[in-house]
């Protein structure tokens, strides 16, 4: 019995953690976990759908409406319509009213349902699906931003392999584990919690934690942040934060709260939706009251102060207002999705626009994140003592069967050279320092070493130690990784430097040549590589070694007072994508949280796109404001007449849709 207890609780935790998902991350309803996958591909954007159909369903109505003999069926879709895009808002409406929120939602809700008060319901209908196609599209181009701390739960491992008193191996949820608690990361696998090594040596990719390109040597004694991807050896840790506490978990809080300080202009509206929808509900009440009394009209009938009131009610919902916004937004979407640029909705151009300074991340942004070899000399030469040739031969057989970054670079390195390589005895790898053998050198077999210069300053003399100390430090300053290779007591030195994206300088220049924007640069990376980076793209500042934290204050004061585009593409980069005015992150390389808490996606990493993507923003605000001055044109010369008895009903609504196709055209433009 004790056996079925011990198996049935992890096979139960699974469930619970991803239900825990659904319901405390705020997911949508197509990833529900009581859904099965066909129900989920339905649920997928059914909001759009249902509108969508309704629309058909409208057209289809209104057209057998001149028909006598169809009449009873358009009254049907009618009566579907009415149900698939009023029932969702009317029971919307009743739920912000029980809450006492006054908004756009229930003005157009309660002028769509007067309408069939006064025997207009095709005209309420019209408005109806117009609102309810509004809503779903802008519901569908925002819900690509609200999974940003789910991926983030994704990249976390949810097992851990514990060593418990007697040395054997157990797999526990990672909310189990306390501190203290000793665990072991094989190589390949992504670490866990927070932990000290104990035991072990290796290297660990931390690129997405601190923006550092290149793999980093943990040994005993070191910390090691949950995230970090162990690359080599096996690592023993001692843990020394919880889930909760741990590097990741507090990442996902400076998501949180940078994705809660919504854009200005979100707030701005929400503050006037209400006040509008307020405002012309009161009038509406106020005609319907007074105008019997004031002007002789009769209370009730065509030309009664109801009827005059519910139809300045209709004349003056705002479709062509909230229908403004979105399509001027969405025709800039389209054109810059055929441009491999994806937007999360349209007040992302909005936010483009106002901003004045562009930050960029360094590794993976601006750089590939793959090393190149960039030089190799000779310890207190000036030129080689040896065969370039030869040299890379003996590194290019050393490293060839390894797998971090400077191995790879080594090997395309000796293939561009067209060198051969040499065999290899008694091969001998130490993650996380180096690499021996012997190999053949000038005809006869000699014992090799390659790897951190920590790796080799044991083999050498003390003059020869002080010499290498100073040629390693002045080649790091400037911005170069370097390994060290020991052939029969020659030393020689290979130095790697990351490497730009290609085009991006004419990127640049083509930023400056506008004058709109200050470019500045926020790295994890060491000062002396981020210097090598700023100048030669010509930046106006840089920041370097910067923690998540850090990059999100620069991020949290710039975008407060300047405005700020920040473009990145790791995941310590994430909090500081949702927290800038604007977010850019590179769609290739990025990682799936940088991914979903930016506000622009570059589908193809293509950065060179930038600046037009900057001028199409511009661009767009300018439409925009062209399109709210029409959209207001459009209720004042549609309600004041209608509130007049001046026009009927349907001319009034006739003159207060134009405005919305006069919107639509005009928004036409931004396809271009």
């Amino acid at each position: 019995m004790s056996e079925t207890i011990t198996l049935a609780r992890p096979s139960n935790l699974k469930p619970s953690l991803i239900f825990e998902e659904f319901f405390g991350l705020g997911q949508e309803a197509s990833v529900s976990p009581f859904l099965i996958p066909d129900s989920r591909r339905w649920a997928a954007n059914l909001t759009l759908k249902a509108s969508i159909f309704a629309a058909g369903l409208l057209v289809l109505s209104f057209t057998l409406s001149f028909f006598p003999l169809t009449a009873p069926i358009s009254f049907l879709f009618l009566i579907l319509v009415y149900f698939l895009a009023g029932i969702p808002a009317l029971i919307e409406s009743i739920e912000d009213l029980a809450s006492f929120d006054i908004n756009i939602d229930i003005l157009m809700t309660l002028a769509a349902f007067s309408s069939v008060l006064i025997g207009s319901s095709m005209e309420g209908a019209l408005l109806l699906v117009l609102f309810a196609l509004s809503g779903s599209i802008e519901d569908s181009v925002t819900a690509r931003a609200k999974g940003s701390i789910n991926s983030l739960h994704k990249l976390s491992p949810t097992k851990a392999s514990v060593i418990d008193e007697s040395g054997n191996l157990i797999d526990r949820s990672v909310k189990d584990i306390s501190i203290g608690t000793i665990i072991l990361v094989r190589a390949g696998e992504v670490v866990p919690l927070d932990g000290e090594v104990i035991a072990g040596i290796s290297s660990v990719n931390l690129v997405h934690l601190t923006g550092e390109s290149l793999p980093v040597m943990k040994k005993t004694g070191d910390e090691v942040a949950a995230g970090a991807l162990n690359t080599e050896g096996s690592l023993t840790l001692k843990v020394i934060r919880t889930s909760a506490d741990s590097t990741l978990s507090r990442i996902i809080q400076l998501v949180t709260q940078a994705q809660e300080a919504r854009p200005q202009l979100q707030r701005w509206f929400d503050k006037f939706s209400r006040a509008y929808a307020l405002t012309i509900i009161g009038l509406s009440a106020f005609f319907a009251l007074t105008f019997s009394y004031f002007l002789g009209l009769p209370f009730l009938g065509f030309e009664g102060s109801v009827y005059r009131a519910v139809a300045f009610l209709i004349a003056a919902s705002p479709c062509a207002l909230i229908i403004a916004l979105p399509i001027a937004y969405l025709s800039a979407v389209s054109a810059c999705a055929r441009q491999g640029i994806l937007l999360k909705g349209g007040v992302v151009l909005d936010a483009l626009a106002q901003c004045k300074t562009i930050a960029f991340d360094k590794t993976g942004t601006l750089t590939t994140g793959q090393l190149t070899c960039a030089e190799v000399k000779e310890i207190g030469k000036a030129t080689l003592s040896e065969p370039e040739k030869d040299v890379v031969a003996v590194a290019y057989a050393l490293e060839r069967n390894a797998v971090h970054p400077i191995a790879r670079a080594v090997t395309d390195y000796a293939k561009a050279k067209n060198v051969e390589s040499k065999e290899v005895q008694d091969f001998k790898s130490i993650p996380g320092y180096g690499i021996e053998a012997t190999i053949e050198w000038k005809g006869k077999q000699a014992y090799v070493f390659m790897g951190h210069p920590d790796y080799i300053k044991d083999k050498l003399t003390n003059q020869e130690n002080e010499l290498l100390q100073t040629e390693v430090e002045a080649l790091q300053q400037e911005g170069s990784l370097i390994a060290v290779l020991l052939i029969d007591k020659k030393l020689f030195l290979f130095a790697f430097q990351d490497t730009l994206r290609p085009q991006l300088s004419d990127t640049f220049d083509k930023l400056r040549a506008l004058g709109k924007w200050k470019l500045l640069m926020l790295t994890g990376d060491h000062a002396a590589s981020a210097q090598r980076i700023a100048e030669l793209l010509g930046l106006d500042e840089y920041y370097a070694n910067l923690r998540p934290e850090n990059k999100l204050d620069h991020v949290t004061r710039l975008s407060q007072t300047e405005g700020l585009v920040m473009v990145g593409d790791g995941i310590n980069d994430a909090p500081a994508l949702a927290r800038a005015t604007a977010g850019i992150c590179m769609g290739k390389v990025g990682s799936g949280t940088a991914i979903d808490a930016a506000d622009v996606v570059l589908l193809h990493d293509n950065l060179e796109k930038l600046d037009w993507l900057m001028l199409k923003a511009v661009q767009t605000q300018a439409i925009v404001k062209q399109n709210l001055f029409i959209a207001i044109g459009a209720i004042i010369i549609a309600s004041v007449p209608a509130l007049a008895g001046l026009v009927p009903l349907w001319l009034a609504v006739v003159m207060h849709e134009g405005g919305t196709v006069l919107v639509g055209l005009n928004a036409l433009r931004l396809l271009k």
